[in-house]
This record gives structure tokens, sequence and C-alpha cells, in this order.
């Protein structure tokens, strides 16, 4: 493949348009005689709805209709599991019932001719409730676990038990052992763009100009929900204001949007809410981990126990990789793991950028961090001696591996060397310093994709496929591998996603975009290239590729994203403030296609590692469910001021197993390792362990 392209920091494609203003979102979109659409969140966390008084809502004016479900159209609801559905469960039925699964459900809708006549009047709508009270703690003694369908059998992808040797027995008669509960919060997505979606019926097709990271799953689902076929739903999402995971899903108020379009017969524009972005569109779920390790005097890994339970709704089980990287990360003849989830009055989590790994590998990475002290062992010598030469999970060689690596490379541009290994040791005039550090990894994805190639007579190509983009740059990274395939400059190359009636492509999601979509752009172009060998005078000319992983080769290797975290914090010696000064991240992700963009990609994950590690948290209050920081104010998230220098970098690495590409992603290894190298900063900064995240001031002055 020619590379003239790929490999180089290209600028956005797009980028003018975003500066500019003329990259259009969901609700940039203005249609002839839309009106507006305001959704009404039930105000207590179980029971049932009562009645509904609408009297003083439908006297305001403007107001057009108010659907609740009492006058709502029974939805057809046909089963419909897309990729990143739970696989057991039944996903909420919007307005087609009574019943109030969680605070925050939808339970009305008013649609008025202007916004704020829609908002004056949901206000206005009078609801009454039989209420209980709801259990959204799981860590409460009244809650049960319970085994994941999808998680049993030895085929499950997310497995509930793994075992090798007897990792109980080896930890009882370990010379070393540590063993420690972890504690997670509960976190919401926050993008910048809220959730919307426009939605206009064409007599029995629906086209929905919507923010989504999955168009052909928002597709199947819609048409399922209302009983009609797939080709009569139009999906269109050109830009995506961020994500992380949040419109994976098809959440409700997609339904309620193309729902109260078609009653009131025009199109209906519906625009979430901040505050109700945080009930009804998922949710990183509270986890609750034990890590115990046994080890000899000299280091080595004898034993390793991991158990973990989240918390999912008790209408769908979610599941995620909570304890899937431990059974890999480290040499250990005896490995145990356990993965529950805890039925609780919550809407269902969704994947959080690094789902699962970034919570499981805060517990192991921490355990591994504590289990150096208690040895008097440098953290990267006891993971250098613990280094697998193969995955001993599954007995395969790893596709390719740069753990160590990525440390040897990540300690010299750190400073790893200057580092007091005593806890407590360090200071800069008020602020007690530490320094740690922590493994990352997150499995290489991919999925069977569909692309089309067009070539014109004038010299130049269109590129199209039904993939989204939420801000990782794939106009660019996509348009770099057509030229390259083509033999086109990038200018004369013009990719185009964010429609249904594209040739389908996998969430976006999971880091597997560039694997998945980018080697069928690249199978498109060479069949479209052939297509114009055979018929040289004929233009334009059009052909169609797909992409999807040899199973042989899946078969006989490992394949994974791996990576070396770096952190080095401040806390201030009287009033206990955290200030991460620095931070440094080293990932071996195969063939990187956009320097530039990678680089982004990377400190946008090291940023959110910082959210996750010292401010992000969703609070519930037991007694209703009410989301008690529902906002901004409260709901703390890192700003400019809380980020200092944040450094990314990359080894070689090449590896030709994994796709035709060669690429791994790094969208989701980017976030994983952050917080564990801070947690382990601070220990080293305050020599007290904290275990809980996020780690806050009152954590530190408690310590």
């Amino acid at each position: 493949m020619n590379t003239q392209f790929v490999g180089q920091p290209i600028r956005r494609v797009d980028g003018r348009l975003k500066v500019t203003g003329g990259a259009r979102y969901a609700a940039d979109f203005n249609l002839d005689e839309h009106v507006y659409a305001v959704i009404v969140n039930a105000t207590v966390g179980l029971g049932r709805i009562v009645s509904i008084d609408q009297a003083a809502a439908t006297r305001l004016p403007g107001v057009i209709a108010v659907i609740s479900h009492l006058n709502a159209p029974r939805l057809a609801y046909h089963p419909h599991k897309g990729a990143i559905d739970p696989a057991t469960g039944e996903r909420l039925h919007v307005l087609q019932g009574d019943q109030v699964r969680f605070y925050g459900q939808p339970v009305a809708v008013v649609v008025a001719d202007t916004l704020d006549q829609a908002e004056r009047a949901a206000a206005a709508l009078s609801i009454t409730y039989a209420a209980k009270r709801p259990a959204v703690d799981p860590s409460a003694s009244d809650t049960t676990e319970i085994m994941a369908e999808a998680s049993k059998g030895p085929k499950a992808y997310y497995p509930a038990d793994t075992a090798r040797g007897d990792a109980d027995a080896a930890l009882a008669t370990a010379p070393v052992r540590i063993d420690a509960f972890y504690d997670t919060a509960r976190e919401n997505h926050n993008p910048m763009e809220p959730h919307a979606t426009v939605a206009r019926w064409d007599g029995d097709r629906v086209t929905l100009w919507s923010k989504t990271q999955f168009v052909v799953n928002e597709q199947a689902e819609i048409a399922a929900i209302f009983g009609i076929p797939t080709e009569n739903v139009q999906v269109i999402s050109p830009f995506v204001g961020g994500g992380f995971g949040t419109t994976l899903r098809t959440w409700s108020h997609v339904t309620i949007a193309a729902l109260a379009a078609r009653q009131v017969g025009r199109p209906v524009k519906l625009a979430l809410t901040r505050k109700q972005m945080f009930f009804t569109t998922g949710h990183r779920p509270r986890s609750l981990q034990r890590v115990a390790l046994g080890a000899t005097p000299d280091g080595k890994l004898t034993s390793i126990v991991h158990e973990g339970r989240g918390e999912t709704s008790r209408y769908e089980e979610f599941i995620e990789a909570l304890t899937a990287g431990t059974g890999f990360m480290y040499s250990c003849p005896n490995v145990r793991t356990q993965y529950r989830i805890v039925p609780l009055d919550t809407g269902t989590p969704n994947h959080m950028r690094g789902p699962g790994e970034a919570q499981g590998m805060f517990a192991l990475e921490c355990a591994m961090d504590e289990l150096s002290y208690e040895l008097g062992i440098d953290p990267i010598e006891l993971r250098r001696r613990n280094e697998p030469e193969i995955d001993e999970s599954t007995g395969k060689p790893f596709s390719s591996r740069s753990l160590m690596p990525c440390y040897d490379r990540g300690a010299e541009l750190f400073g790893w060397a200057q580092r007091n290994p005593a806890p407590r040791s360090m200071r800069d005039d008020r602020e007690y310093v530490g320094m740690g550090c922590a493994s990352a990894t997150y499995p290489v994805l991919f999925s069977p994709t569909r692309a089309r190639a067009r070539l014109l007579a004038d010299g130049t190509a269109e590129i199209e496929v039904a993939a989204s983009d939420m801000g990782p740059g794939t106009y660019t990274s996509m348009t770099q591998v057509a030229a390259d395939a083509l033999g086109l400059p990038l200018d004369n190359v013009r990719f185009s996603l964010g429609r249904s009636d594209f040739p389908p492509a996998p969430p976006h999601g999971g880091s597997q975009t560039m694997a998945s979509v980018g080697s069928a752009i690249r199978a498109a172009c060479a069949a479209v290239l052939e297509a114009a060998a055979r018929n040289r005078e004929v233009r334009p000319i059009e052909a169609e590729g797909s992409a999807q992983r040899d199973p042989e080769v899946a078969a006989r290797f490992s394949m994974h994203s791996f990576g070396a975290v770096f952190a080095e914090v401040g806390i201030d010696s009287d009033v206990g403030t955290i200030r991460v000064r620095r931070a440094l991240g080293v990932y071996g992700a195969g063939r990187i296609v956009n320097p530039r963009l990678a680089l982004s990609q990377c400190t946008g994950g090291m940023v959110g590692g910082i959210g996750m590690a010292l401010m992000e948290r969703t609070m519930l209050d037991a007694r209703d469910g009410r989301l008690v920081n529902a906002h901004m104010a409260d709901y703390l998230m890192p700003v400019n001021l809380d980020i200092d220098r944040l450094e990314a970098h990359f080894v070689d690495e090449e590896d030709p197993h994994v796709n035709p590409l060669g690429v791994k992603g790094l969208g989701e290894i980017a976030l994983v390792g952050m917080a564990p190298a801070i947690a382990n900063a601070i220990f080293h900064a305050t020599g007290t362990r904290l275990r809980n995240l996020p780690i806050s001031i009152e954590n530190v002055l408690t310590a």
C-alpha cells in the first residue's frame, strides 16, 4: 500500500467547517414548519403514575399536544439487539404504560410552536405517583448480585468466572500477599453536544437527523420499535459533538421525537437538557472490586484473585470488561476472576470510554503498586519480572505486545530515575510530590464493514460509508487512507459518512473505526481501481468493498494494545488540594495513521482519566433515586486550569495480524491507565493508600 499520506500529521479536513460554524450537528437542522418537543421526566425513583392533569398545560399558548401513556399509540417494539445493546433483557418501552422504573424516566412529552412554550407547558404538567423506595446503591447489604446470562459459558465475551491453577490455595501460602477492595464511582459521559433528534414523517417513512455513534443501528432500532421496514427509516448524522459512548445506543428520546412528529403531523425537534442527559442516556456503572495478589520475595506472582461487580438496571443486564485484562496482563500460574452484576432501580448503564478496562485496570494496577512497596521493588521492575511470553489465559501468542518498551521509553522521558522511592519523601515548597505509574490495555476490535468508492470524470473520488465521527478525526484519517489507496491528492478525495443509506459500518466505539472502516475503504478503493482498469472510458465508475477479520488469524493470536502511563501529583501540605503536575503516556498501538490526531486522542483520554481519578461522581439520593448533582455546577470535570503538562508518545510497532492496515486504535486505551497512575502517585506523595474513586481533598485530609 502506498503510504504518502498514512502516517503523516495531516490537519483536519473538516477543521475549517467546525471553526467557522459550517458543521451541522443534529439540532442545527431546521425544517419548514418544525415544532419543538420537551420531555417530562418522572420525579420518583420507583412506582406507578396515578394521574396526569394536563389542563393547565394545554391552555397555554402555542401548545399543540401533550402525549403520555394515556394517549400515546401502542408501538410495535419488535425484537432488536444491536451489537451494542445488552444481550439479556428488554429496552425501555417509552410512554407505553404507567410503570416508573427509575428517577428521570420519560413519562410525557409536550409539543409546542416554540421551545419556550414547550418548556413552560412541560413545567405546568401535574403528575401524581404511587411511589416506592428504590434500590440504587450496589454496596447496600440488601442488594443481590447475579451472574449475567451473557457471561455464562466458556465462550462468553466477558466470562463471569475464569480460573487457571488454584488461585485461592496459592494465595493462602504465598510469602507476600496483598488483599484490598476498590470502589469506582458512577460517572456520566457529558459530551459538549447534548443529545438531539429532529424527526420528519413523509407518509410511512421517517427521516431522523440525530446524534448517534451507530447510524445503522439507530435505523434498525427505530424500524423495530415502529414496526416498519428498515428501508423506511433514514438516519442522518454528519457530525457528532463528542460522545464517549453515550450515543452508541438509541435512547428513548429518539423514539419520542419520532412518535411526536407522527402524532402532530409536523417535523419535531427534540434536544435534551444537560440535566436530562444524566437520566436517560446511560452512564459508567459504579464498580466494587477485590484484588488479591500473592508473590514470592523476589517479586514473582504466584496468585491473582480479581472479583468485581457492577450495577445494572432491573430490566436489562449490562455487562462490561471489568475483569477481562487480569488473565493476560502478567505471568502467573494461578489466576481466578469473578464478575457479577447488581440489578438496581436505575436506568441501564452504557459503555463509557474504556468501558470495564478503566475500572478493572484501576484495581489491578493499584494492587500491583501496593505489592511493589510491600516487596521493596520498583513498580516498573515488578511488572518486568512478571512479563508474560504468551497470553496465559488462552495459550495464544500475542500478535504484538510492547508493554515493556512503553515502560522503558516512558521512564526515560518522564525522568522516573529521579524519583525517590520512599513515600512522602519528595517535596516542592508547599506541595508533597508523588510519582506513579500504571499499565494500560485494550483489545483490538474489528467488525465487518462495507464501503463505496466512486471515481468521477474530473479525476476526483467520493467515498461513502455509514460511519460516525464524534471528534477523533474520522473524516481526515479516512481521507488519508483513501488517497493513498487511489493514488490521488488529498484534495481530490471527498469522504462522506453519517447516512444510513451508505454501506453499513460498526459502532463508532471500541477503538475499531480505523481498523474496520479504514480496511473496508481500502478494499473499496482496490475494487474501483480494478473496475476502472477494465472500463477506462467509463466515468463515473463505482464499486463497493468489504473487510472482515480472517477467522484463522483471529483464532491464532491474542490481540491487544498496551501502554504505560506516568503521573506526577502535587498535594498541598495544609489544605490537601491535589494537582496533576504532569502526565505522560506511551502506547503500542500498531500503525499510527495520523500522529496529530493520535496525540489529540491520547491527551483527551488522559484528561478523562484525570476526571475519573479526582472529580467525576454521579450521586444518587437513596430515598428516591434522585440524581443529586445532575448539572455542571456539582458534577465536576477537568477544565483548563486543572490540566498542566500532558504528553503522549508511541513506540514503533508493526502488527500484520490485527487487520489489513495494522492499526490497533487509541480512543479507549488512552483513558485506561490514567486513574491508577494518579492514585499510585498520591500514595507516593502521602504514604496513604486511597482505593476509592474519585479521590477528593476530604479523602486526603482524613487520611
